[in-house]
């Protein structure tokens, strides 16, 4: 694992159902994750999923790259939502690269998209001793 690896890039499937199981499991029932017309009425371009478990999305990719590594940190910025249609769902794609390597900790650089854009700003995640497929 060298600094420049391309991560393979790991595709996720977000539905309404999926939205309504998170919000049971997290206890964040607050009605735009789930009702339509509540979403529209406060600006929303629908539903859309609650920004922590598209970062739960991400901490599931780096946890498939890495294996049994320990995560050290993992962050990013809200930045764009992810609005999930009723029929099919929405479709988040988390790529990355191994942006350093240094003192046993491995750091990725990596990007978040729907639909072609930016759902989350400077996504980042560091693992230690981390045996990355790419």
């Amino acid at each position: 694992m060298n600094p420049g690896d391309v991560l393979a890039q790991r595709v996720f499937t977000i539905t309404r159902a999926d939205l309504v199981a998170y919000a049971h499991a997290s206890g964040d029932h607050n009605p735009i994750h789930q009702d339509e017309e509540v979403a529209l009425s406060v600006g929303l371009p629908g539903v859309i999923a609650h920004g922590m478990y598209t970062l739960a999305l991400v901490g599931t990719a780096v946890a498939e790259w890495t294996g049994s590594a320990e995560v050290v940190d993992l962050g990013a910025k809200f930045t764009s939502p992810v609005v999930v249609p009723a029929d099919g769902g929405a479709e988040v794609v988390v790529g990355g690269t191994v942006k350093s390597v240094a003192d046993g900790l491995v750091t990725l650089a990596l990007e978040v998209t729907c639909d072609g854009k930016k759902v989350l700003g400077m996504p980042r995640a560091v693992v230690r001793e981390a045996t990355v497929s790419a």
